[in-house]
């Protein structure tokens, strides 16, 4: 089914990854001016940051653009894995000279509520986009409310199926590929999850809705790919981590152009929460999946003050360096120059 100029109102179904961490609304606003659809990550911002981003991004362009949520279920506390997370960790505190016991542990990355609905609602965005699901049937309703085209990740059919049948407006095939956390939902179980190539063409024949293709697609070639396979759109986040308008810090830059980048892989260290990134000196020392992690979003609390303090020595031992498989699509150019170049696999 195609993604139509009527539901997305861009020039091109091209959607900017949300990407947090890494970007804000001057990434959103140049790819919207440039004819795709930017996106604005919000699940680690608080509401009155959303808003001060969110009015910056209206500024600076006329066109629709998507706004993205989390839709995790907060953790109940367990103080015996909290200690065995601290635990691994106390070795790096003590080789930064750290003291753990000052580690402050908020609730981090914080799930879609009437509170963000609430101050969203003003602001009226075209397209609205979920990780982890979709939010309560009246948090949903009210966002369609506002006329918003509802958008969410699906990692198996099974979560494509789900998403359709409780009112997504078109889906988000993720592929294996794809950097950052997977979207996945229904099960933790990682030997369920495909690479786009297998997972796309699956989803497209199971659903009614448009499927957008997401995970490993970098230049116009895996833009027409996954056109011929059936996919209405594209998402692409990894091509735009070197762009100019990106924030992603100078050692995740270097860390991308680097020979290493290419290995990359599926972890829970840094959040609690299988998410793809590129190798460094926590993943292969705990290990990528390590199950000593709390659950998401709780394993990013301690580990703040140490990656603020090696990120300090010019170190990213202990920092998130989200990627996806296919880096070599990064290139240091604008994100207008990016999303050109992307569009033009798609069909004349």
């Amino acid at each position: 089914m195609a993604l139509s100029n009527a539901l997305l109102g861009t020039q091109w179904p091209l959607i900017q990854a949300p990407m947090a961490g890494v970007q804000g609304h001057a990434l959103a606003a140049a790819v919207c001016q440039a004819g795709g659809l930017g996106s604005l990550p919000c699940a680690t911002l608080s509401v009155d940051a959303m808003v001060q981003e969110l009015t910056a991004l209206r500024a600076q362009t006329n066109g629709p653009f998507n706004v993205n949520f989390f839709c995790h279920q907060q953790p109940a506390p367990d103080l015996a894995r909290e200690q065995a997370w601290r635990a691994a960790l106390q070795p790096y505190f003590a080789e930064l000279g750290l003291d753990p016991s000052a580690v402050s542990y908020g609730p981090g990355r914080l799930p879609f509520s009437a509170e963000v609905a609430q101050a969203l609602a003003p602001f009226r965005p075209a397209v609205v986009s979920f990780h982890f699901g979709l939010p309560a049937a009246e948090l949903l309703a009210q966002v369609k409310s506002w006329g918003a085209v509802v958008l969410s990740s699906a990692t198996t059919v099974e979560e494509a199926l789900w998403l359709q049948e409780h009112g997504a407006d078109a889906i988000i095939a993720q592929g294996l590929e794809a950097g950052g956390h997977r979207g996945m939902f229904l099960s933790d179980e990682l030997t369920r999850q495909l690479g786009t190539w297998a997972l796309l063409p699956q989803i497209v024949d199971a659903v009614r809705v448009p499927v957008i293709a997401a995970g490993g697609i970098a230049d116009a070639r895996g833009v027409a790919a996954a056109i011929a396979m059936g996919a209405a759109g594209v998402q692409v986040g990894t091509a735009y981590l070197l762009s100019h308008e990106a924030s992603t810090s100078a050692l995740h830059r270097a860390a991308l152009q680097s020979p290493e980048a290419i290995h990359t892989a599926l972890t829970r260290v840094f959040t609690g929460r299988p998410a793809r990134s590129m190798l460094n000196r926590l993943m292969r020392e705990l290990g990528p999946l390590s199950p000593v992690a709390p659950a998401f979003p709780l394993a990013a609390n301690a580990l703040a003050p140490l990656r603020a303090q090696a990120e300090a020595q010019g170190r990213a031992d202990f920092t998130p360096l989200w990627a996806g498989q296919n880096v070599r699509g990064c290139r240091v150019a604008s994100a207008a120059e990016i999303t050109q170049s992307l569009a033009a696999g798609f069909p004349a």
